[in-house]
């Protein structure tokens, strides 16, 4: 059995070995609403309903915790040490910052199943907020079918790694403006990448912490489907400051789609919005739509959660064309019917996390 603790999961022994002190467990209860006074300003919410606070432990008389940030937000730290400063019993506050450096906004992209076009959203997404002038990064988590170099023109150049003052690092590739990592530059073409558990961790690990991204205004995060290790590793240690959910309109999707909502949750990820791919198929001659997976499933997942439908992306032969070539089609043929949806998601991205830049130009 694997001797790591999971947030997700405790142990028998545990709960049976370790009860709950009191003091300890009043004290963090104390120190968790001070630091619920502690406003994120572009997201307006707290620091803990966002998960920026994580591993918040008190012990005896001091306080430590991890804060995940963006480049734009180590001014938390100081509100934070603000905020605790009436905790009377609290002799001294250990605040660790947990960041990717030069990394503005941390997304990620989600969803329960595969299939669901996740890794296409992506790579048009990226693509969409590049057209808005931003500089973008796209991390290819998905270390079960690492598909975006092929869906960029990458194919299977060589990853350097080069000497910075914080020790060597990976330099993503490039491609339309868009820097790139994925474990499919890293893996031998066509074989298959069967990781076991400590390995994933590890690879998972490094590609978050040892990426020399530069200066970024959003790095994506393609994760892979479902739930298991290398998604909970992944929103454990990257400063994610929220998700965004792919899925499709039918039922089965959507039921899939809520299990990822109760990881997030259970680390409190907060879900910025929801994609429904493959929403429907526009006839060549008269126009109409025609919902070929039913409809009606992004809404739903949009009502539940109280979370906004960002987009409802057809289908087109062209979007699979463009992936198969390395060209994104939101890059080729932005005034498309797909390139116009992605564009207005990309929009809405800019609104929400960079208001001011995007009024001042």
């Amino acid at each position: 059995m694997p001797s790591h603790q999971s947030p997700f999961r405790q142990t028998h022994t545990e709960e049976i070995a370790t009860p709950p002190d009191p003091v300890t467990e009043s004290r963090q209860r104390e120190v968790i609403q001070y630091l619920k006074q502690v406003i994120e300003p572009i997201l307006k919410n707290d620091i803990v309903s966002l998960g920026m606070v994580r591993n918040l432990r008190v012990v005896d008389d001091y306080i430590y915790l991890r804060l995940y940030v963006g480049k734009h937000q180590h001014h938390l730290q100081a509100e934070i040490q603000s905020a605790l400063s009436p905790v009377t019993w609290c002799k001294k506050i250990y605040i660790q910052i947990c960041t990717i450096p030069g990394v503005r906004t941390t997304l990620a992209i989600s969803s329960g199943k595969g299939g669901v076009g996740k890794s296409t959203t992506s790579v048009n997404l990226a693509a969409a907020l590049s057209l808005q002038g931003a500089k973008v990064g796209l991390l290819d988590a998905d270390v079960y079918g690492p598909n975006v170099p092929q869906m960029l023109g990458l194919g299977q150049a060589d990853v350097k790694v080069i000497d910075t003052p914080n020790g060597q690092k990976f330099l993503p590739l490039e491609a339309h403006g868009i820097k790139v990592m994925s474990v499919g530059l890293l893996a031998e073409p066509d074989h298959p990448l069967a990781w076991r558990g400590p390995v994933l961790h590890k690879i998972v690990t490094q590609f978050i912490q040892e990426v020399e991204w530069g200066d970024l205004d959003y790095l994506l995060i393609d994760l892979p489907p479902g739930t298991g290790d290398a998604q909970i590793t992944i929103v454990q240690e990257s400063p994610i400051c929220g998700v965004i959910l792919v899925t499709t309109p039918q039922q089965v999707a959507v039921s899939d789609v809520r299990r990822s909502v109760h990881m997030f949750r259970r680390v409190g990820i907060p879900v910025l919005g929801i994609i429904e791919n493959m929403s429907y198929l526009i006839c060549g001659h008269c126009g109409d739509r025609t919902p070929i997976f039913g409809s009606g499933g992004g809404q739903q997942l949009s009502a539940e959660l109280h979370a906004p439908l960002l987009g409802q992306v057809p289908i087109d032969p062209s979007i699979c064309m463009g992936g198969d070539t390395g060209t994104p089609l939101t890059l080729t043929h932005p005034d498309s019917t797909v390139g116009q949806v992605f564009v207005q998601m990309a929009g809405a991205i800019e609104t929400t996390f960079r208001p001011c830049e995007v009024l001042t130009g």
